[in-house]
């Protein structure tokens, strides 16, 4: 077969291999997180793996069911503790008269915007107290949370479809550490097979340590945030909402955390907007500033390096780019998933192109790191 035949069989073969994920994206999306299920839970399956019973190892089937379950109990609990908050913090929300924060806030704000208008920030013309009413309402709109939980109400059926479905998988997955592994090396001719062990072990080991590392920066920069602004003076159940909304905007890289702070000062202001402004509100908006400024500089020390630096081994440059280039791809969800895929083709391109001088430069902290 000459050259033009082999590219023209090389593309049909990419055609149909789009189309038939496409068409089956959904099971393909159980699978995938099956198996990101199956990379958290793999730590809580090696040290069941050195748990003897009457001088015998547990069998695989019964660590893959503890670990499962380990992992649906850790689910439930969080989110039996949080929902039930957070609907409460909504209802609170949802009875208070935007009309009402914004009188409230109406001589501060004529002073801000006389301030911005001297400044040229803002439009001669434009009215900030409709502005700002504008925006709370979108921000705090019941409805759309009603709309929200209406949504999932009325797919109930697929979503137990899909926790069953990816349950049962990330099961066996759990079961058989080999299983992923051997159906990706199943699509990949014989004489790659051993390029796609090594890459496929070399990725399983990355996003543990990604996945695990998110997980702990979710969680660590919910609870600063949750005690330090219960500290300054939030009741606890709206310093937990608070939390949970940066914890998990915090995934979100470059924005995130600048959402999580307009919402939190936001919801400060208005579940305390009968305070006296200048006296009390002003210094607690301050507080709630500081605390989650702090919080995010704890982050950007601690957390990240450490998950980054464990996981990524790239420069920040580098990743910044990838994570705007995402970005511009796919919105929100792009910049999430992008540190995780660029660590994935990263690895993919070291084993099969490491010919290349580009991809060697690229793939060098890789190579250093021995991953």
């Amino acid at each position: 077969m000459n050259n033009t035949g082999k590219i023209l069989l090389g593309f049909l073969g990419l055609t149909a291999v789009a189309l038939f994920c496409w068409y089956f994206s959904s099971v393909i999306a159980y699978v995938l997180i099956a198996a990101a299920l199956s990379f958290l839970g793999k730590p809580l399956i090696d040290r069941l793996g050195r748990v003897r019973f009457r001088g015998r190892s547990l069998p695989s089937g019964m660590k893959a069911g503890i670990t499962l379950l380990a992992l649906w109990i850790f689910f439930l609990l969080f989110v039996g503790t949080i929902i039930p908050l957070v609907t409460h913090e909504f209802q609170l929300l949802g009875n208070i008269s935007i009309d009402t924060v914004v009188s409230k806030l109406s001589a501060p704000l004529e002073e801000l915007g006389d301030l911005a208008k001297r400044y040229g920030l803002i439009d001669m013309h434009e009215n900030v107290q409709g502005a700002l009413a504008g925006s709370l309402n979108s921000l705090v709109s019941i409805s759309q949370v009603q709309t929200i939980f209406g949504s999932i109400a009325d797919t109930v059926t697929g979503i137990f479809i899909a926790l069953f479905s990816i349950s049962f998988i990330a099961f066996f997955f759990l079961k058989d550490s080999h299983l992923f592994t051997n159906i990706v090396l199943a699509i990949l001719p014989a004489r790659y097979e051993e390029s796609g062990r090594n890459a496929l072990n070399s990725i399983e080991k990355l996003l543990v340590r990604y996945f695990v590392g998110i997980l702990v920066e979710v969680l660590g920069v919910m609870a600063l945030n949750t005690a330090g602004l219960w500290l300054v003076g939030l009741h606890f159940s709206n310093a937990i909402v608070i939390g949970l909304a940066t914890g998990i905007l915090n995934v979100i890289p470059y924005i995130g955390p600048i959402i999580g702070m307009v919402f939190g000062v936001s919801v400060g202001i208005i579940l305390n907007i009968d305070l006296p402004f200048y006296t009390d509100l002003l210094p607690l908006c301050l507080l709630l500033l500081a605390v989650m400024l702090i919080t995010q500089l704890i982050d950007n020390i601690i957390f990240q390096p450490l998950i980054y630096g464990n996981s990524v081994y790239a420069h920040p440059l580098e990743i910044f780019l990838v994570i705007l280039l995402a970005g511009s791809l796919a919105g929100i969800p792009g910049m999430i998933l992008a540190i995780p895929s660029y660590t994935v083709i990263r690895v993919i391109l070291r084993e099969f192109f490491n010919k290349y001088r580009l991809v060697r430069k690229i793939t060098s902290g890789l190579e250093q790191n021995g991953s």
